[in-house]
């Protein structure tokens, strides 16, 4: 570092550049430590806000559900429920009555299908519109072990999709929530509440077994993009079986809903980033889904726009619940949350109990990825043999089939970044590299420096002209395709940059 310093001083432009970027990183860092500065200091005053306990104010305990009891006193009802479920939990419960209530599931999975289920403990992260459906589905089909993860309240907003949730919970956890109504259903079932938020640090402790019994499913219900992908690497990571709901906000046609694997689920914006995080992460397959393929058109429902007048308030990231968590509304129909968690619940239900279901198949592009591939390492061949004169035969370059996957669907949405067009899709390079590209510091083996951020999507024919005009020849993109398409090409590639840091 010290001796690129040194070089790059010698020059008086290189100073004058160097100057720059020096003082664009001190002030980026005291913009970053002021807004941090500010948040601590608005923290502690909200802390400080809060009396002591003394005579005049006075703590109160929190009732069975997690609210406060002088606002929200169980009822009659809930306290015999209660009392129920806790006789109920400890053996105290006629099993007749349980086969009873449980007669439909029993005939339709069968005695041994039931008893599987009946010993099942299944985990649901996040308890809103999806999770909440799907933990009444599995509590009410016969599961009798559920861990509910969830750091949130019910508000009023959530009534219109919340499987359970009443005016009376509005302010209370979701998670206990959950717990209260469905103890009046199902009182032999264990709920084990944890009314916390999920992240990657601590799912080693929110996943683990119960009593020794190590999860059997987790359920993902979650809507924010880090926290999911989190707990969808842990459990790919740790062989625990997941599945996981995408995006049921702006969705509205039931006939749209498959399920299959996180490769193949498509035009869902929440499903996208996620994939494309996980493949940064080595995981490109083997998460089941539940996903859906309506796309976006004129008159439907899109996410909301902040009002201008939030932005003139300062930060506006300060307005999400949580730091890195949405702002902006989702518009959700709450018919389209019931049959995402439903789904989920199915797939829980059948994976447990052994029961045959054969969902729809989908396309593998194994073929055609390492279609591309092979024709990449060729183009990178041709090449080379072109910029440095020499044979290049047996040149290796350093993409997988993996990554040619990432490129095509995550980055170029299987289109051409020239046209639009998504038959007869190949990758190439976007600018002529420099002499240098081949690095044969290894003996006897000649590797391609390329890059994935230096790899666009193109048709066959599109290649052949760039190949041919901008590799070969003497063209800039400029000249061949004009401002507007580098313009849209370059920022591809800087989108991309910045995704880099999560590999």
């Amino acid at each position: 570092m010290s001796s690129w310093l040194a070089r790059a001083t010698e020059n008086r432009n290189a100073q004058f550049v160097t100057t720059a970027v020096v003082s664009g990183v001190v002030v980026a860092s005291a913009i970053l430590g002021l807004q941090k500065a500010k948040r601590m200091y608005r923290v502690a005053d909200l802390k400080a806000s809060i009396p002591d306990i003394t005579d005049d104010h006075h703590s109160t305990r929190l009732t069975e559900y997690g609210a406060a009891s002088s606002v929200f006193k169980p009822s009659k009802e809930d306290e015999r429920s209660m009392a129920l479920a806790a006789r109920a939990r400890k053996g105290d419960y006629d099993d007749d009555l349980i086969l009873e209530q449980l007669a439909r599931n029993r005939v339709f999975l069968g005695d041994a299908g039931l008893e599987k289920l009946r010993n099942a403990f299944i985990i649901i992260v996040g308890c809103g519109g999806v999770g909440s459906h799907a933990a009444a589905a599995l509590a009410r089909s016969g599961c009798s072990k559920l861990r509910l993860i969830d750091f949130d309240q019910v508000t009023l907003s959530s009534l219109n999709r919340h499987a359970l949730a009443t005016l009376s919970d509005v302010g209370t956890p979701k998670v206990h929530c959950i717990r209260r109504h469905l103890e009046k259903i199902t009182p032999w079932t264990h709920f084990e509440c944890l009314n916390a938020l999920f992240s990657a640090q601590s799912a080693p402790t929110q996943l683990s077994p119960l009593n020794g019994q190590a999860p059997d499913f987790v359920i993902d219900a979650i809507d924010n993009i880090d926290s999911k992908v989190a707990l969808l690497h842990y459990c790919y990571t740790n062989s625990i079986p997941v599945i996981s709901s995408m995006g049921a906000g702006c969705k509205s046609d039931p006939t749209r809903l498959f399920i299959g694997d996180i490769s193949t689920s498509t035009d869902d914006p929440l499903s996208k980033s996620t994939r494309r995080k996980l493949r940064l992460l080595g995981v490109s397959s083997g998460i089941p889904v539940v996903y859906s393929t309506e796309r976006p058109g004129p008159g439907k429902a899109e996410l909301q726009p902040l009002k201008q007048e939030e932005f003139e308030k300062g930060n506006v990231g300060e307005l999400g619940v949580l730091a890195d968590f949405r702002v902006r509304i989702l518009p959700v129909l709450g018919t389209m949350p019931a049959i995402f968690g439903l789904s989920v619940a199915n797939h829980v239900i059948l994976s447990i109990t052994g029961y045959p279901n054969e969902y729809l198949p989908s396309k593998s592009r194994d073929k055609m990825y390492d279609g591309i591939l092979g024709a990449l390492q060729g183009s990178e061949e041709r090449l080379a043999r072109h910029i440095t004169g020499q044979p290049a035969q047996g040149l290796k370059i350093p993409i997988t089939q993996d990554d040619v996957g990432y490129l095509v669907e995550e980055v170029y949405n299987a289109r051409s970044i020239i046209s639009g067009l998504s038959t007869r899709l190949f990758l190439t390079r976007w600018k002529k590299p420099a002499k240098e590209m081949l690095d044969e510091s290894t003996p006897g083996q000649k590797c391609s420096r390329l890059q994935m951020k230096d790899l666009v999507c193109m048709t066959k024919e599109e290649i052949a002209r760039h190949e041919k005009e901008v590799l070969k020849g003497e063209k800039s993109v400029v000249e061949v395709y004009g401002e507007e398409i580098v313009r849209r090409v370059e920022g591809r590639l800087e989108e991309e940059e910045r995704f880099e840091r999560f590999r």
